[in-house]
Protein backbone atom coordinates (compact mmCIF):
# COMPACT_ATOMS: atom_id res chain seq x y z
CA UNK A 1 0.00 0.00 0.00
CA UNK A 2 0.93 3.51 0.04
CA UNK A 3 2.48 5.97 2.21
CA UNK A 4 1.76 9.22 2.78
CA UNK A 5 4.99 11.49 3.04
CA UNK A 6 2.99 14.95 3.52
CA UNK A 7 1.44 16.15 4.98
CA UNK A 8 1.47 14.50 8.67
CA UNK A 9 -0.99 13.88 10.79
CA UNK A 10 -2.45 16.97 12.02
CA UNK A 11 0.23 18.22 14.82
CA UNK A 12 -2.32 20.15 17.02
CA UNK A 13 -4.04 16.57 17.54
CA UNK A 14 -0.98 14.74 17.94
CA UNK A 15 0.14 16.63 20.98
CA UNK A 16 -2.86 16.06 23.01
CA UNK A 17 -2.38 12.31 22.51
CA UNK A 18 -0.83 9.61 24.67
CA UNK A 19 1.10 7.08 23.67
CA UNK A 20 4.78 5.54 23.61
CA UNK A 21 6.92 2.19 23.21
CA UNK A 22 5.86 -1.16 23.45
CA UNK A 23 7.87 -3.98 23.70
CA UNK A 24 7.16 -7.73 23.95
CA UNK A 25 8.19 -10.16 26.10
CA UNK A 26 7.03 -13.22 27.49
CA UNK A 27 7.63 -14.21 31.19
CA UNK A 28 6.70 -17.80 32.12
CA UNK A 29 6.67 -18.56 35.71
CA UNK A 30 8.05 -21.48 37.37
CA UNK A 31 6.55 -23.62 40.27
CA UNK A 32 9.47 -22.65 42.36
CA UNK A 33 7.94 -18.63 41.25
CA UNK A 34 11.23 -17.90 39.69
CA UNK A 35 10.93 -16.62 36.45
CA UNK A 36 11.92 -16.23 33.01
CA UNK A 37 12.24 -13.47 30.53
CA UNK A 38 12.08 -13.84 27.21
CA UNK A 39 12.69 -10.54 24.56
CA UNK A 40 10.33 -11.26 21.79
CA UNK A 41 10.31 -7.90 19.87
CA UNK A 42 14.21 -6.77 19.44
CA UNK A 43 12.66 -3.28 19.00
CA UNK A 44 9.86 -1.35 20.33
CA UNK A 45 6.88 -0.44 18.35
CA UNK A 46 4.88 2.85 19.34
CA UNK A 47 1.25 2.57 19.96
CA UNK A 48 -0.68 6.02 20.20
CA UNK A 49 -4.28 7.55 21.09
CA UNK A 50 -4.81 10.09 19.62
CA UNK A 51 -8.62 10.32 20.75
CA UNK A 52 -7.35 12.58 23.35
CA UNK A 53 -6.02 15.25 20.94
CA UNK A 54 -10.06 15.93 19.89
CA UNK A 55 -11.23 19.58 21.69
CA UNK A 56 -13.31 20.62 18.87
CA UNK A 57 -15.39 20.14 15.50
CA UNK A 58 -12.65 21.99 13.37
CA UNK A 59 -10.52 19.06 14.76
CA UNK A 60 -12.74 16.18 14.40
CA UNK A 61 -13.48 17.46 10.86
CA UNK A 62 -9.16 17.19 10.64
CA UNK A 63 -9.62 13.59 11.80
CA UNK A 64 -11.91 12.35 9.31
CA UNK A 65 -10.41 13.47 6.94
CA UNK A 66 -7.05 11.86 7.45
CA UNK A 67 -9.11 8.75 7.86
CA UNK A 68 -10.76 9.01 4.93
CA UNK A 69 -7.47 10.28 2.59
CA UNK A 70 -5.71 6.89 4.40
CA UNK A 71 -8.59 4.90 3.65
CA UNK A 72 -8.41 3.54 7.14
CA UNK A 73 -5.59 0.87 7.80
CA UNK A 74 -4.62 1.24 4.16
CA UNK A 75 -1.85 3.78 4.07
CA UNK A 76 0.74 4.83 6.35
CA UNK A 77 1.91 8.64 6.98
CA UNK A 78 4.14 10.18 9.18
CA UNK A 79 2.85 11.18 13.05
CA UNK A 80 4.84 13.14 15.51
CA UNK A 81 5.90 12.08 18.61
CA UNK A 82 6.22 15.05 20.96
CA UNK A 83 7.86 13.05 24.05
CA UNK A 84 10.99 11.55 21.19
CA UNK A 85 10.81 13.45 18.07
CA UNK A 86 14.40 14.85 18.19
CA UNK A 87 18.20 14.17 19.18
CA UNK A 88 19.90 15.67 21.86
CA UNK A 89 19.43 15.84 25.25
CA UNK A 90 16.20 15.55 25.71
CA UNK A 91 14.56 18.54 26.68
CA UNK A 92 10.91 20.15 26.87
CA UNK A 93 9.15 21.40 23.72
CA UNK A 94 5.62 22.91 23.09
CA UNK A 95 3.21 22.85 20.54
CA UNK A 96 5.11 24.29 18.15
CA UNK A 97 8.02 21.26 18.72
CA UNK A 98 10.84 23.17 19.02
CA UNK A 99 13.48 21.62 21.25
CA UNK A 100 15.06 22.99 24.05
CA UNK A 101 18.28 21.35 23.07
CA UNK A 102 19.31 21.74 19.42
CA UNK A 103 20.03 18.75 17.75
CA UNK A 104 23.87 18.71 17.44
CA UNK A 105 25.42 16.94 14.65
CA UNK A 106 27.42 14.38 16.99
CA UNK A 107 24.53 13.71 18.45
CA UNK A 108 24.14 9.81 17.87
CA UNK A 109 26.99 7.57 15.85
CA UNK A 110 24.94 5.45 12.74
CA UNK A 111 28.07 3.41 11.56
CA UNK A 112 31.77 3.07 11.09
CA UNK A 113 33.58 3.63 7.81
CA UNK A 114 35.40 0.75 5.91
CA UNK A 115 36.65 2.28 2.74
CA UNK A 116 33.66 0.34 0.57
CA UNK A 117 30.65 0.68 2.12
CA UNK A 118 28.38 3.94 1.35
CA UNK A 119 24.91 3.53 1.95
CA UNK A 120 24.11 3.99 6.03
CA UNK A 121 20.71 3.37 8.22
CA UNK A 122 19.78 6.63 10.17
CA UNK A 123 19.35 4.68 14.49
CA UNK A 124 18.93 6.66 17.13
CA UNK A 125 20.47 4.41 20.72
CA UNK A 126 18.82 4.44 24.35
CA UNK A 127 22.00 3.69 26.47
CA UNK A 128 21.39 3.01 30.23
CA UNK A 129 24.67 1.93 32.33
CA UNK A 130 25.30 -1.50 30.47
CA UNK A 131 21.98 -1.68 28.40
CA UNK A 132 21.05 -0.34 25.12
CA UNK A 133 18.71 0.02 22.69
CA UNK A 134 18.75 0.91 18.91
CA UNK A 135 16.09 2.34 17.23
CA UNK A 136 15.91 2.55 13.49
CA UNK A 137 14.69 6.22 12.22
CA UNK A 138 13.19 5.36 8.94
CA UNK A 139 11.68 8.79 9.15
CA UNK A 140 13.63 11.86 9.03
CA UNK A 141 12.58 15.62 8.64
CA UNK A 142 14.30 16.97 5.78
CA UNK A 143 15.66 20.17 6.52
CA UNK A 144 16.88 19.17 9.97
CA UNK A 145 19.32 16.70 9.46
CA UNK A 146 23.57 17.35 10.20
CA UNK A 147 25.72 14.70 9.09
CA UNK A 148 29.28 14.49 10.55
CA UNK A 149 32.47 11.87 9.70
CA UNK A 150 34.87 11.58 12.64
CA UNK A 151 32.97 15.46 14.22
CA UNK A 152 33.32 17.12 10.55
CA UNK A 153 30.26 18.33 9.26
CA UNK A 154 29.43 17.42 5.57
CA UNK A 155 27.14 19.09 3.40
CA UNK A 156 24.26 17.57 1.45
CA UNK A 157 23.98 17.38 -2.00
CA UNK A 158 28.12 17.55 -1.78
CA UNK A 159 28.93 14.74 0.35
CA UNK A 160 25.92 12.77 0.84
CA UNK A 161 22.57 12.53 0.26
CA UNK A 162 19.65 11.40 2.25
CA UNK A 163 16.33 9.16 1.45
CA UNK A 164 13.94 10.86 4.03
CA UNK A 165 10.98 7.94 2.82
CA UNK A 166 13.51 5.18 4.36
CA UNK A 167 16.20 7.01 6.43
CA UNK A 168 19.15 6.23 4.10
CA UNK A 169 22.15 8.17 3.83
CA UNK A 170 24.36 7.02 0.83
CA UNK A 171 27.74 9.11 0.30
CA UNK A 172 29.41 10.09 -2.22
CA UNK A 173 32.67 8.57 -1.05
CA UNK A 174 33.05 5.87 1.15
CA UNK A 175 34.08 6.76 4.58
CA UNK A 176 37.58 5.76 4.87
CA UNK A 177 38.23 2.46 7.38
CA UNK A 178 37.60 3.47 11.76
CA UNK A 179 35.74 6.92 10.72
CA UNK A 180 32.47 7.40 13.38
CA UNK A 181 29.50 8.54 11.69
CA UNK A 182 27.17 10.64 13.63
CA UNK A 183 24.25 12.82 12.71
CA UNK A 184 21.57 14.67 14.57
CA UNK A 185 18.08 16.01 13.86
CA UNK A 186 14.28 15.48 13.81
CA UNK A 187 12.20 12.73 12.68
CA UNK A 188 8.40 11.17 12.81
CA UNK A 189 7.29 7.70 13.60
CA UNK A 190 5.57 5.71 10.44
CA UNK A 191 2.01 4.91 11.60
CA UNK A 192 -1.21 3.66 10.27
CA UNK A 193 -4.74 3.03 12.16
CA UNK A 194 -5.14 0.53 14.21
CA UNK A 195 -8.78 -0.14 13.05
CA UNK A 196 -10.89 0.55 9.55
CA UNK A 197 -13.55 1.83 11.32
CA UNK A 198 -13.78 5.67 12.87
CA UNK A 199 -16.86 6.16 15.29
CA UNK A 200 -17.72 9.44 15.52
CA UNK A 201 -19.84 10.55 18.65
CA UNK A 202 -18.99 14.27 19.01
CA UNK A 203 -19.97 14.72 21.97
CA UNK A 204 -17.62 12.04 23.57
CA UNK A 205 -14.69 13.71 21.54
CA UNK A 206 -15.01 16.98 23.25
CA UNK A 207 -14.73 15.01 26.60
CA UNK A 208 -11.88 12.81 25.98
CA UNK A 209 -14.12 9.62 25.80
CA UNK A 210 -13.36 7.64 22.70
CA UNK A 211 -10.84 5.58 21.18
CA UNK A 212 -8.29 6.48 18.15
CA UNK A 213 -5.03 3.88 17.82
CA UNK A 214 -2.01 4.30 15.55
CA UNK A 215 0.57 1.89 15.79
CA UNK A 216 3.76 1.83 14.70
CA UNK A 217 4.69 0.26 10.93
CA UNK A 218 7.84 -1.07 11.20
CA UNK A 219 9.18 -3.00 8.05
Amino acid sequence: MAFLETPRFPDDIAYGSKGGPQYLTSVPMFASGREKRNVLWAQSRHVFDVGYGIRDQVQLDSLLTFFHAVQGRAHGFRFKDFADFHTGTPGGHGPSGTPVTTPTKDDYSFGTGDDAETVFQLTKAYVKGSLSTGRVISKPINGTILIAIDTVLQTETTHYSIDYSTGLVTFVTPPAAAEDLTWGGQFDVPCRFESDQLTTVLDHYLHGSINVGLVEIRV
